[in-house]
C-alpha cells in the first residue's frame, strides 16, 4: 500500500517526466536502470544548480578550477585504494535472484536486522541467501584494440583524484598558496548494486567537488569552516533549514580524519546530499608513493616543506536537483477567476536555480497584444531565460508556470496597448502589480534575477 511519502515522491517523479525536467534513459527501448536524461526544463535547472555551485567557489582568490579526464591511468585507481577498497558486500537470493547489499538490507526487505531470517521482497522467501562477498563498484573498460590486462581502465567513481594527481600543476601554474582549494563538476560512474529512489541512487551521475589544501594543524579550523560554507549554501538557495540535518561518521573511511553528512528529508526519509571529510594526507601521499613523483608543498614563508592535509567538499549534482525538486514541491488551495478554489501545484524554486525566469502572456491573441508580447519577450531574452506562451485561458497559463516554478509571469492586455503597463504576477504570492514595461528588467534585477 502506498504510503503518504511515496505518493509524494511519484507526484514528483510524474511532474518531472511530464514537464520536462527528467525523462527514463533510453524509454522507447524500455529504460536502462539507475540511468536518467534531463529534459529542456531540466537541463537548464542542473547547470542553474551548479552555475551556483562553481560561483561559490570558485569567484574567490583561493580556488581554482579544473576539468580532468574521466579516464585515468589504472594505478591512479590502485594508489587511491579503489582497487582495493571501493566494494560492496553482496548477497543474493537463492530463490528469486535479487540481489541486496547488505549493508543497506534493512531498507531492501522486511523483518528483522540481520540479512539471515528475513524475506526477499520478490518471492518472500526465508533464510534462504547466499553468503556475503565483495562486488568492486568500479565500471571496467580498455583502451585500445585489445582488450587485455595491459589495456585495462576504468571510468572514474569519484571526480576527487583527478584533482589531488593536478595538484602541483594546479598550485604552480596559478602561484597559488597553501590554504587553496581545487574545484571540479564532472561525471563519475558506479555500478550500484540496487539503484532506487529517483535520482538518489544511479548508476551514472555528476559530482561538484572542492578539495582544499591546508597545512597540518590548520585542518580543524578549516573543516569547521567549510562545514559552516556548505550549510549555508543551501540555505541561501531557499531550502528550508528543517529539512537539513548533520550526520557525523562513526565509522570513517580509510582516508578520513573526520566526516560529516548534510542529509535532506526526503519523501523516503533522510538522504545524504554533500559530505564534508578531513581526509588528511592521505591521497597526496599515496600518489606520491605510487607515482614515485614529490606531492610536498614548500612554504616560501616559514621554509618549510610538507604534504598538505586535505579537506574535501563532495556534493552530488543530481541528489541536489532532486532534494531541491522536493523541497519546492507544494499543493495548495487557490483562488480561481470565478471566486471558487481548485488545487494549485506549484515549485517554489529559488530565481537563481529556477530553469524558466520569466513567463510574457498575451492576454488574448488579437488586438496587437501577442505581437507587442512577443517583442517584450524577446527583449528580456537578451539577460533571462524567458517563455512565451499564448495557448489557453490566461489562468491556465499562470498554473502551467507555476507547475515549472518560473517565479514571475509578464501579461500583456488591452491596457498595455494604451499607456504601455504591464502587469507582472508573483508565482508564490500570486499578487499582481502594474509597472511600465520598460521598468520590467529593472524589476526583475530588483528581485534577484
Amino acid at each position: 500500500m502506498s504510503t503518504p511519502q511515496n505518493n509524494t515522491l511519484e507526484k514528483i517523479v510524474s511532474l518531472a517526466k511530464r514537464r520536462g525536467f527528467v525523462f527514463q534513459s533510453s524509454e522507447i527501448y524500455g529504460g536502462l536502470n539507475g540511468c536518467w536524461d534531463y529534459g529542456p526544463l531540466g537541463v537548464e535547472m542542473l547547470n542553474n544548480l551548479k552555475q551556483s555551485w562553481w560561483k561559490s567557489m570558485t569567484f574567490k582568490e583561493n580556488i581554482e578550477g579544473v576539468d580532468a579526464s574521466i579516464l585515468m591511468h589504472p594505478k591512479v585507481w590502485e594508489a587511491s585504494g579503489h582497487l582495493e577498497n571501493f566494494a560492496d558486500p553482496m548477497v543474493d537470493c537463492k530463490e528469486c535472484k535479487a540481489r541486496f547489499r547488505v549493508d543497506t538490507i534493512e531498507d531492501e526487505m522486511c523483518g528483522n536486522r540481520a540479512y539471515q531470517g528475513r524475506k526477499a521482497i520478490k518471492c518472500q522467501q526465508e533464510n534462504n541467501f547466499t553468503e556475503p562477498r565483495t562486488f568492486n563498484l568500479m565500471f571496467k573498460t580498455f583502451v585500445g584494440p585489445v582488450e587485455d590486462t595491459s589495456a585495462t581502465v576504468y571510468l572514474r567513481p569519484e571526480t576527487a583524484q583527478g584533482i589531488f594527481t593536478n595538484f602541483l600543476n594546479v598550485q604552480s601554474s596559478s602561484r597559488q598558496k597553501v590554504p587553496f582549494g581545487i574545484a571540479q563538476i564532472g561525471k563519475a560512474f558506479r555500478n550500484e548494486i540496487n539503484t532506487k529512489n529517483f535520482l538518489f541512487r544511479t548508476r551514472e551521475f555528476e559530482q561538484m567537488e572542492m578539495q582544499f589544501f591546508v597545512k597540518p594543524g590548520d585542518d580543524d579550523k578549516w573543516f569547521d569552516y567549510w562545514k559552516e560554507e556548505r550549510l549555508n549554501w543551501f540555505v541561501k538557495l531557499g531550502m528550508n533549514p528543517k529539512k537539513l540535518q548533520w550526520h557525523k561518521h562513526e565509522k570513517l573511511a580509510h582516508y578520513a580524519k573526520g566526516a560529516f553528512d548534510i542529509e535532506f528529508e526526503f519523501p523516503f526519509g533522510w538522504g545524504e546530499i554533500e559530505g564534508i571529510h578531513n581526509r588528511t594526507d592521505f591521497d597526496l601521499s599515496k600518489h606520491e608513493e605510487f607515482s614515485g613523483k614529490s606531492l610536498k608543498y614548500f612554504d616560501d614563508s616559514t621554509k618549510e616543506k610538507y604534504t598538505p592535509f586535505v579537506i574535501e567538499t563532495s556534493a552530488g549534482a543530481s541528489r541536489i536537483f532532486m532534494a531541491f525538486l522536493c523541497a519546492s514541491y507544494n499543493e495548495e488551495l487557490a483562488p480561481t477567476a470565478d471566486g471558487k478554489e481548485d488545487k494549485r501545484v506549484v515549485l517554489n524554486l529559488h530565481p537563481t536555480l529556477a530553469p524558466i525566469k520569466v513567463a510574457v502572456l498575451p492576454l488574448v491573441n488579437r488586438d496587437g497584444m501577442d505581437e507587442k508580447a512577443k517583442n517584450i519577450s524577446a527583449g528580456l531574452q537578451k539577460n533571462y531565460k524567458t517563455f512565451y506562451d499564448d495557448s489557453g485561458a490566461v489562468g491556465r497559463r499562470y498554473r502551467r508556470q507555476d507547475e515549472i516554478g518560473t517565479p514571475f509571469c509578464v501579461t500583456v492586455d488591452s491596457d498595455t496597448m494604451k499607456d504601455g503597463t504591464v502587469t507582472i504576477r508573483d508565482r508564490d504570492t500570486m499578487k499582481q502589480i502594474r509597472i511600465s514595461a520598460e521598468k520590467i528588467g529593472s524589476y526583475l534585477f530588483d528581485a534577484g534575477l
